[in-house]
């Protein structure tokens, strides 16, 4: 199964691995764009960016959404207090925290995997991606978006 974010649908498209063909469809928030599994394997967190434009307005409508994994439905969406961007990131090694770049509100998101709760950190302008440098999922982790095999 492949989960595939779509920008401009606002939400993540179910792949069949074998025939390639869509299978489903689960609406998340505007602008989906992230992908991120949880440590254990149980959720999938997906960043809204809250916007459809690659170049957005500050305090869009971001969002993050938690899919759960066996069910394929999203059991909570942590929107991102007083608008937001949350873009690229990662898990850390814990599981215990999500950590989001805030595309379009020179921010980086710490939010907590268990109650949601979202703290923002200032940094430079636009930040596109973040990488957590602990060990990532699987035998390799190229890093930025996630991506492990």
């Amino acid at each position: 199964m492949f989960y595939v974010a779509d920008m401009m649908a606002d939400g993540v498209y179910l792949i069949d691995g074998d025939s390639f063909t869509k299978i489903g469809f689960i609406a998340t928030g505007i602008g989906t764009h992230g992908l991120y599994p949880s440590r254990d394997g149980t959720r999938l967190y997906v960043a809204d960016r809250g916007t459809h434009k690659i170049h957005g307005p500050r305090k869009g409508k971001g969002s993050v959404s938690v899919i759960d994994f066996a069910t394929r439905q999203v059991v909570a969406t942590w929107p991102i207090p007083h608008g937001g961007s949350p873009d690229m990131g990662n898990v850390s090694a814990d599981g215990r925290m999500l950590w989001l770049s805030g595309r379009f509100d020179d921010v980086v998101y710490a939010i907590d995997t268990t109650t949601g709760k979202v703290r923002k950190i200032k940094v430079g302008m636009e930040p596109h991606g973040l990488t957590v440098s602990s060990p990532q999922p699987g035998r390799y982790s190229l890093g930025h978006t996630g991506i492990m095999r």
